[in-house]
């Protein structure tokens, strides 16, 4: 479904990946694992179409995205959430939800959203709280529903349990499980090696722009250097 080839990009002159290879199969889970500052972001804001690539290739369902306009990447089905969370502080939850579908998935906005609180419950509460107002664990609710609304065929969540209390880290890690198991393909980027490395069916380890380890994710989680290196052990 999505296939990296030789990826190089970064900022301006700045090269932050350096020849990457990444692919992720539909129905998948495939994580992207790493420390801050190992060019996680930086893949998946170039996949996305928010930076355009140094160099090497994109391809989403055999056609290639590579430098193309995000909305135009969006349309097609390939959906990231962001870092951070980045929603619409002033907006309300029913505005959030709604803006998902503004380039993808407006035909069937009635039914997503219907699915979308059925999924977050707690959202159902609030759709007309403003989105700024909401717990972190609500705001990475809202951010997912929002990226739901779009219909994703392949969904790209950077770094979901950020900040997250460790019950909510649980709950985010099984709703993604969920998400998976009515086919929805998922690329993990996470600094939370464990859990990933539990949910996903591969996974990948970013280091200074490269892929220092790939495979399964049983096989890594038993990976001496990923032991050493992530683990403490």
């Amino acid at each position: 479904m999505l296939e990296v080839g030789a990826l190089r990009a970064g900022y301006g002159a700045l090269e932050v990946l350096r020849g990457v290879d990444l692919t992720v199969a539909a129905g998948e889970i495939v994580a992207l694992l790493g420390s801050n500052g190992a060019g996680k972001s930086t893949l998946n804001n170039t996949v996305c179409g928010l930076y355009r690539p140094f160099g090497g290739t994109i391809r989403f369902d055999g056609r290639d995205i590579g430098g193309r306009a995000s909305k135009h990447i969006v349309e097609a089905g390939l959906v990231q959430v962001p870092e951070g969370r980045r929603v619409f502080p002033n907006l309300s939850v029913r505005d959030n939800l709604e803006l998902g579908s503004y380039r993808r998935g407006k035909p069937a906005r009635k039914r997503n959203f219907d699915k979308v609180l059925a999924t977050f419950p707690r959202l159902g509460e609030r759709l007309r709280q403003a989105a700024g107002t909401l717990s972190g664990g609500e705001q990475q609710m809202l951010a997912i529903g929002r990226g739901l609304m779009a219909e994703p065929r392949l969904l790209i969540l950077d770094e979901p349990s950020l900040g997250l209390s460790p019950l909510l880290v649980e709950e985010m890690f099984a709703l993604i499980g969920r998400l998976n198991a009515e086919g929805l393909a998922i690329l993990l980027v996470e600094q939370n090696v464990v859990q990933s490395l539990a949910l996903a069916h591969r996974a990948y380890v970013l280091e200074n722009g490269r892929i220092a380890l790939q495979g399964s994710a049983a096989e890594l989680a038993e990976h001496p250097d990923l032991r050493r290196s992530y683990l403490g052990h």
